[in-house]
């Protein structure tokens, strides 16, 4: 590894989530050209030496870039940049949520775009967008009632939103999150008590039920108020997590 090399793994810093600050700053160095395409990466012990990271984290985020394109592996001679490095599309994969901070970077995310599409959806929505609403939230009613996550449908309701904007590229988007858009094992459901479920479920079936209904009614504002409610008293309780998990 050559001297400037060293230099690009040097600047790293050792962030909360190490794996994500490693993975961002082969990124930045792809990105900007530093490392060029086609150019071979140090191996994973020369990354580990020069990081100070264990060998699971440089694996781990040698995963990330290899699964959004950024980099190729070849059996035996190691990984290489790709020759067209450039993401040819936005996704977010399971190893981009390994912390609460980062679920509120997507929920940050979602505010933006579910803000204006709930309001294009009140607008536009057809009599079909309404029944397909319609059919998702019953859906997510009755995993709440069943004691599940709803995660699934919980998605498919969302996306039943994007979908009554009539424009497709929303949709396209949101496909991007996929049920991952609020990870499972960061809910911490598990953890709550049987009555905490219970006003959980209470409050999911409020809220989504309040955004369907402005939608339906072809209420813009009430949509967008809705759905800013909604994910604002997601974020809410992420950061209480992410608190009440750096004081423990």
């Amino acid at each position: 590894m050559t001297d400037k090399d060293n230099a690009v793994f040097n600047t790293t810093r050792q962030p909360p989530n190490l794996r994500s600050g490693l993975a961002d700053t082969l990124t930045a160095q792809i990105e900007s050209g530093d490392l060029k395409p086609g150019q071979r990466l140090p191996t994973e012990q020369a990354i580990m030496a020069a990081t100070g990271v264990s060998r699971t984290i440089v694996r781990e985020a040698l995963a990330t870039l290899r699964a959004k394109g950024l980099i190729t592996t070849h059996q035996g001679l190691g990984a290489f940049v790709s020759n067209d490095p450039t993401p040819r599309s936005f996704s977010i994969i399971p190893n981009d949520l390994q912390s609460i901070d980062e679920v509120l970077r997507v929920l940050e995310l979602r505010m933006g775009i579910e803000y204006e599409a709930a309001g294009l959806a009140a607008l536009r929505r057809t009599g079909e967008d309404i029944d397909r609403m319609q059919d998702r939230l019953d859906a997510l009613d009755k995993a709440l009632e069943e004691g599940g996550y709803g995660a699934q449908e919980d998605y498919a309701f969302h996306r039943s939103i994007l979908v009554a904007t009539q424009n497709s590229y929303y949709s396209r988007l949101f496909d991007t999150f996929g049920n991952i858009m609020v990870p499972r094992q960061w809910a911490r459901l598990d953890k709550m008590t049987s009555a905490e479920r219970k006003r959980h479920a209470a409050r999911m079936r409020r809220e989504h039920h309040a955004i369907f209904a402005a939608i339906r009614d072809g209420n813009e504002s009430a949509a967008r108020r809705a759905i800013r409610t909604h994910l604002s008293k997601s974020t809410a309780r992420f950061e209480e997590l992410r608190d009440a998990s750096a004081s423990s």
